[in-house]
């Protein structure tokens, strides 16, 4: 509509800034907003298309950028009181790269402190709530991305994924949430506050990518950031007669709440329908737990170690923690995840030559209470930590393969739980594929949150 001009841009921007108007007070998803900044560009954006210019593919598009990603001009707080006044003066390629294509900035979304956790909360803006049930959680670290998505506020988010958080999120709030492979996205500058040096340890973890309501929608928008690749000219239709996918069995013992077990066991007949070979196999994951948590206190001791030793009052405890067990490790600690992580690929691999897929859930557990600052047991199994309730994610993470979250139904007390499809490393295509071909599959699927008592 926006490139035959049935709509201008900014009639499109203007509907979506009245969406925020009306549902942001509920949910606390955008928390830092530019509507004449928008309303600016998208007359430049009407008077572009009007003069017959070059457009982008996200031409007119509203979107906000996650309050972790540098943006010129616009206040960036990356969750912490440190930096509640700060005000970068350039933005980080993603934004840049965004801006480009054509969207248009409309604010920024809320991230828990410095991105730790997968519980969207901080003490510069509050929490961020689940448009699906406003007593529960929206997930994290991109919480504010996946709720101003669902809510309509927005028609795309970026936001990052270092454990999990561009797809708890996503499949908390019923979106679609992409982590891509390592690398195709950039993620500079470099040396942002809460990231590890490019080239350290950890510098792997964590990911920009895309999120949006389809996964057409993601297919477009990771067009626009990604690194040039053929592939992406490809069509997300395709065949999948006799294809290969690994259907997970218990990922080495990690509990996993029966009510996520079963949506998405229930799913496996429609990737059968599509003609995929669906085999109950998994990868060895083990020392999968020990490498992620030893190189992710890494990259928070060389990350904010410094910064969160001259303001300790100012950080929450479980930043402190990590940044604590960080300083403790010794050359031999890092030297031996090093070598368990080179294991680990080597087994990912074997596995990913049989397998062109494997699929799991997104998440162990439903959105839990919003008052939750993390998940403590699953079915009567104590967490160790506060992270340990998103293995099903960061075990992914630590293997480096693209994965994908999708939404796959609801509970019985409605609330969302997403399907996780893995591809083999670099095939960010094929899982987009793949998963677009499931969501056909599914069949229709309601847009926008009900039963809240909110009018979105």
């Amino acid at each position: 509509m926006l490139r035959t001009r049935e709509v201008s841009a900014r009639e499109v921007v203007v509907a979506h800034l009245e969406r925020v108007d009306r549902a942001n007070p509920a949910v606390n998803a955008i928390v830092t907003r530019v509507d004449e900044r928008a309303l600016d560009r998208a007359a430049a954006a009407d008077d572009a298309i009007g003069r017959g210019a070059d457009i982008g593919p996200l031409h007119g598009l509203p979107v906000a950028h996650k309050d972790l990603a540098l943006t010129s001009g616009i206040r960036t707080t990356f969750g912490s009181p440190i930096y509640r006044d700060f005000i970068p003066t350039e933005d980080s390629v993603i934004v840049e790269r965004i801006r480009a294509a054509g969207a248009i900035t409309v604010g920024k979304t809320n991230t828990p402190e410095f991105g730790a956790g997968s519980q969207t909360f901080n003490p510069v803006f509050g929490a961020t709530r689940n448009p699906h049930d406003l007593t529960k959680s929206c997930g994290g670290s991109s919480g504010g991305a996946a709720v101003a998505l669902a809510c309509g506020m927005v028609a795309i988010a970026d936001g990052s994924d270092m454990g999990g958080s561009l797809r708890n999120p996503a499949s908390f709030c019923g979106v679609v949430g992409l982590r891509p492979s390592v690398g195709r996205v950039p993620s500079a500058p470099s040396r942002l506050p809460w990231r590890p040096q490019p080239g350290g340890p950890a510098s792997m973890l964590s990911v920009d990518g895309p999120m949006a309501r389809t996964v057409a929608d993601v297919a477009l928008f990771l067009r626009a950031i990604a690194d040039p690749d053929p592939r992406f000219a490809q069509p997300l239709d395709r065949g999948f007669v006799g294809v290969r996918i690994g259907w997970w069995k218990d990922l080495g013992g990690v509990p996993v709440d029966r009510r996520v077990r079963a949506v998405v066991d229930a799913q496996r007949p429609a990737f059968e329908s599509l003609g995929c070979r669906v085999d109950e196999a998994e990868p060895d994951f083990r020392d999968a737990d020990e490498i992620f948590k030893t190189l992710r206190a890494h990259a928070f001791v060389t990350g904010v170690g410094r910064i969160a030793s001259q303001h300790r009052g100012l950080v929450k405890d479980t930043i402190l923690w990590e940044i604590d067990r960080g300083a403790r490790l010794t050359a031999a600690d890092i030297e031996q995840a090093q070598q368990k992580h080179r294991e680990l690929h080597e087994r990912i691999g074997r596995f990913m030559e049989t397998y062109e897929f494997f699929v799991l859930p997104t998440v162990q557990v439903p959105p839990f209470d919003l008052e939750l600052p993390y998940v403590t047991e699953i079915d009567g199994v104590r967490m160790e930590t506060y992270i340990d309730w998103m293995k099903s994610c960061y075990y992914i993470s630590i293997t480096g393969q693209p994965a994908i979250s999708v939404p796959a139904g609801f509970t019985e007390d409605g609330l969302p739980i997403g399907i996780q499809i893995v591809g083999r490393s670099q095939d960010d295509w094929g899982i987009l594929q793949l998963a677009h071909a499931f969501e056909c599959a599914r069949g229709p699927r309601r847009t926008f949150p009900c039963g809240t008592g909110v009018n979105w």
